[in-house]
């Protein structure tokens, strides 16, 4: 009896942070609640709410719908009131109605019904809201809407700035070099600002390319041919129609669909977020790796603690974040893109449940942001750990010395390379005995003799300086 009475209670605990289920709106709340205002269930409502008023609206300036008139200046103001206004408790109205009709579309409508029976010469026209639609006209517009906001005002913004903070990485630590590694081993030497300017390059174009998706939208009725809407009215130009208020969002008309909008352009979406995030997660984990080698230095923050028993910690707590939540983000995104352009015949409802999980492929995804942002303003470069690294590997100059002897037509370059060098602590005064000994142009011996492992970098500098 006692466990029944605390698992009763434990039902009525309110919604706060500290009870949310999900960390989205607990623990990182403050941290994605830009988000609410477009992918919550109040901003779907809203979202609907607009559409179905723009369509009373855009009715309203076509000729072959002569029952109805064209709106005055003062009417069409009123309309655009009901959606500029649109409130929290707008949508809780929207939300009892449902608990009755249980289908959210037709609880939206009889909202907007509701709001136009305010206006006396709205009143003649009540029906013709929601006229010929089927509920997916409504829903993939609105969910259009949330995702173009959702990536132009958000994602975007976000992402413009971390390829931002990354490029003056590359800019300003272009000239500092740096020993590379290849499987984990000693390899050609780069610096520090070629390496940022890798990632902000691969970045970039990931940016554009989401921001290039062309967001889609029809608007065609039950199984998407007009048929309702020719019965009515079969003198009109239902796809012109249909055309011209779908690019009225700023969305793109899609003329072949079924009941529902195939969603192929939201796996596009979610695709080009995925590979945007799988670089940063790439780029998370080496400066995770950096950050362990000690190259990167991480500012302290007072009263910031990085071990509840190791006091001296500071942990790479940020990128490891950014990583985890990259993760999270990506599954999420890798599930919606492969399952919402699949529907069984011309629409089942498997796609319904999915949308409503946008929201958090942006939310883990912004969470991930915040905190690789966070990251990077901590990081200070650790010059002397880098320099002492660079300088200790003369077996990188294996590579500039054999090159040479090909160039001097000497016979085997690699193998005499290889098997003076290969797993030997190679030092200055070996590789400038080897260079002595061989048999080339004073010119290029003279190029090998001055050459160390901080200066053979190639063009990484100049890379680096204008990304």
């Amino acid at each position: 009896r006692a466990s029944t009475v605390l698992a009763a209670s434990a039902e009525d605990v309110q919604l706060s942070e500290l009870t949310a289920v999900g960390p989205l709106d607990g623990r990182y709340a403050s941290k994605v609640k830009a988000l609410r205002g477009v992918f919550s269930e109040y901003g779907l409502i809203k979202k609907r709410v607009e559409v179905e008023v723009r369509w009373i609206q855009h009715m309203s300036q076509c000729r072959d719908i002569a029952e109805v008139p064209a709106f005055d200046a003062e009417t069409m103001a009123f309309l655009d009131a009901i959606v500029d206004e649109f409130s929290v408790e707008d949508a809780l109205l929207v939300k009892q109605t449902e608990a009755t009709t249980k289908h959210d579309v037709k609880s939206v409508e009889y909202f907007v019904k509701q709001k136009l029976g305010e206006r006396e010469e709205l009143r003649q026209i009540l029906e013709y809201v929601h006229f010929s639609c089927t509920s997916e006209d409504i829903n993939n517009l609105s969910h259009a809407l949330m995702l173009k906001e959702g990536v132009e005002e958000h994602v975007i913004p976000y992402m413009d700035r971390i390829v931002s903070e990354i490029k003056t990485l590359a800019t300003e630590n272009a000239a500092i070099p740096m020993l590379s590694r290849t499987h984990g081993q000693p390899a050609s030497p780069t610096t520090v600002g070629k390496e940022m300017a890798n990632v902000a390059y691969r970045l970039e174009r990931q940016r554009n390319q989401l921001a290039g998706v062309e967001v889609l939208g029809k608007f065609a009725g039950a199984v998407g041919n007009y048929n309702a809407h020719l019965v009515a009215y079969p003198q009109a130009d239902w796809e012109d129609i249909a055309r011209g208020f779908v690019t009225s969002f700023g969305i793109e008309f899609n003329p072949y669909t079924t009941q529902i909008e195939p969603h192929d352009y939201i796996a596009e979406l979610f695709n080009a977020m995925s590979r945007f995030n799988t670089i940063l997660l790439d780029f998370d984990r080496d400066i995770w790796s950096y950050i362990s080698l000690g190259y990167f230095k991480q500012r302290t923050v007072k009263g910031e603690v990085g071990s509840s028993t190791m006091p001296h910690k500071v942990n790479p707590i940020d990128f490891e974040n950014s990583e985890g939540n990259l993760g999270v983000a990506n599954a999420l995104a890798e599930h919606l893109s492969a399952k919402l352009p699949v529907s069984r015949w011309q629409r089942d409802l498997t796609d319904s449940t999915v949308l409503r999980n946008m929201g958090l492929v942006f939310g883990y995804s912004v969470l991930a942001y915040t905190s690789v942002l966070q990251g990077i303003g901590k990081l200070e470069v650790n010059e002397p750990v880098i320099a002492r690294d660079i300088d200790n590997a003369w077996e990188v100059l294996a590579e500039p010395v054999q090159t040479i002897m090909r160039k001097c037509g000497v016979e085997e370059p690699y193998e005499k390379l290889k098997e003076f060098t290969r797993g030997q602590a190679v030092t200055k005064e070996m590789m400038t005995r080897f260079a002595e000994q061989l048999d080339i142009p004073q010119e290029e011996k003279k190029k090998l003799l001055e050459l160390q492992p901080r200066t053979y970098l190639g063009n990484a500098a100049e890379q680096a300086s204008k990304v």
